[in-house]
């Protein structure tokens, strides 16, 4: 079957299980979230999604199923100035490489380059500003969680 079409294994649906729960109880609010037009990546997202609060936007877009940090990025650059918080739902290998690309420093700035299991969150602050401004090195990595760290839930 076509990349595209390929579902979320169940493995991943567990992990996706943990990590909603994570972000209901960590407050964690996006205020736009941009998700692949993958299969997996919109099973993903809707297994999150009761995790992230009534107040948000989501965007189901074919550019964010990209293998290609500077894909990414652009999108990214694109999101209009009044927007405070983004959530991307994608694929490695440039989910793993966009983070390590935005973030300077962070104390599990190491953990992240050395893999980005499904399901993972890696939180990145940006300094206020445009994200037309967004470039590599301009944030700090404020937190990476990995599914298997938060228990069987």
């Amino acid at each position: 079957m076509p990349d595209v079409d390929r579902p979320l294994a169940p493995r991943g649906a567990r992990a996706a299980d943990r990590m909603r729960d994570f972000l209901d109880a960590e407050g964690i609010r996006p205020e736009l979230v941009l998700c692949s037009s993958a299969l997996r990546a919109r099973e993903t997202l809707a297994r999150i999604l009761p995790g992230l609060g009534p107040e948000l936007t989501v965007r189901i877009e074919p550019s964010v199923y990209a293998f290609d940090t500077d894909q990414l990025l652009d999108r990214l650059r694109a999101v209009a100035a009044e927007v405070r918080s983004v959530m991307l739902v994608g694929h490695n290998p440039a989910m793993q490489a966009l983070a390590s690309a935005l973030a300077t420093d962070g104390d599990r700035l190491d953990d992240l380059r050395k893999g980005f299991p499904t399901a993972a969150l890696a939180e990145v602050d940006i300094p206020a500003g445009s994200w037309a401004e967004l470039a590599p090195g301009s944030g700090r990595l404020e937190r990476f969680i990995v599914p298997r760290e938060l228990g069987s839930g």
